[in-house]
């Protein structure tokens, strides 16, 4: 256990290659992986992968998607189609990603007949997902194996080729080292309106990851449970002031309320989009205006309802001092997630705010379907 601080960078340095679109190696314990993101694919790189492969690349999908496209009849886990028969680039992108451009088409695209019976992947495919979801991209892969000629020197190979490898067990890690290395690394006095004690402390990983912020208001309480409010990062709820959600009232809310408690804190969460990142958020507002619920709408680009982790919420709160919480929320969730990682969570606060013509829908599909208390 020692080793897991340094396999942060590693999965940084992947999560970096992905996002500008380039190849990268995923190393399993049986078998090395070609790994590109669907999204964005190109014929020239889907061209590239068949050739440093050697053999015929296939699509990644989580199983959720491909259950939606009919290509399978399980919902859970992952599934591999073989990319035979001419699948283009085009194709592998309007299966991945519904809220494309080519979305009206998509339905017909997907359901020729030269797509092959999806199948179940291995360990290194699943970690493949997973790295795509880290990197806040659709959870979609181009993958290929590396031929076996190539193992015995396989970083050599993977140096001409300007291919970054990387291992399985850091993606698998990757997640619990971020939230258990996490620092303090920065604190700095911000009077608010609501109140001008307020604290705002940093914290990052030790060996890199997404930072995290606990705005520390008034004077919390040392010998009583604190009144804590977990907020995931809303970009267009926040800041913008968005009527498609809650999150701006939510946040205002919670500092306000607080505030005038004398004390607390909010723990401002590096999770937009409940975990999937600004950009798919934004693809699920595109499939939303058509029709879907925020639930079905993730599950659409095939994720789960909800991809938030809230380990580095009690990692914060325990190196702030607070072992016991009052906890400003309507979702259930969030109280077991605390205290399935030793934060005694005394009460739930009812934490609602009147709906607009906006997110009322929202709202609804929250109570109905995500069981939030309002």
């Amino acid at each position: 256990m020692s080793q897991l601080p340094n396999t942060l960078q590693p999965v940084e340095r992947a999560i970096a290659d992905l996002r500008r679109g380039a190849t990268i190696v995923l190393l399993g314990a049986d078998r090395a992986l070609l790994v590109h993101p669907a999204e964005g694919l190109t014929a020239s790189a889907l061209a590239r992968i068949a050739g440093l492969s050697k053999a015929t690349p296939s699509l990644l999908l989580t199983a959720r998607r491909a259950a939606i496209l009919k290509l399978t009849d399980s919902p859970d886990g992952a599934v591999r189609i073989s990319l035979s028969g001419g699948v283009t680039a085009d194709t592998v992108r309007m299966m991945a990603d519904p809220a494309g451009p080519q979305s009206d088409d998509l339905a017909p695209a997907v359901s020729i007949s030269h797509i092959d019976p999806a199948t179940r992947p291995g360990a290194s495919e699943i970690g493949a997902i997973e790295l795509l979801k880290l990197a806040c991209l659709l959870p979609a892969a181009v993958v290929a194996p590396v031929p076996d000629e190539r193992l015995e020197y396989l970083s050599a190979w993977a140096e001409t080729q300007s291919l970054l490898t990387i291992e399985l067990d850091h993606v698998r890690n990757y997640q619990e080292i971020e939230a258990r290395t996490l620092q303090r690394v920065g604190a700095a006095r911000v009077p608010l309106e609501v109140s001008e004690d307020v604290e705002i402390v940093a914290f990052r990983p030790s060996d890199g990851g997404r930072e995290h912020l606990a705005i520390v208001i008034g004077d919390p309480p040392t010998d009583a449970p604190v009144l804590v409010r977990l907020h995931s990062e809303c970009f267009t709820g926040d800041l913008l002031g968005s009527l498609r959600c809650d999150c701006g009232d939510q946040l205002r809310g919670a500092v306000q309320e607080i505030g005038e408690q004398g004390g607390g804190i909010v723990l401002y969460l590096a999770q937009e989009g409940r975990g999937i990142g600004l950009i798919n958020k934004l693809r699920a507002y595109t499939l939303q205006d058509h029709g879907l619920d925020t639930i079905d709408a993730n599950q659409q680009l095939g994720f789960e309802a909800d991809e938030r982790l809230y380990r580095p919420a009690a990692e914060m709160l325990r190196q702030l001092g607070i072992q016991s919480v009052r906890l400003l929320t309507n979702n259930p969730d969030k109280v077991s997630a605390l205290r399935e990682w030793q934060i005694d969570v005394t009460e739930r606060v009812s934490h609602s705010f009147p709906s607009n013509q906006h997110n009322e829908f929202y709202l609804a599909t929250k109570q109905s379907r995500a069981g939030h208390l309002f």
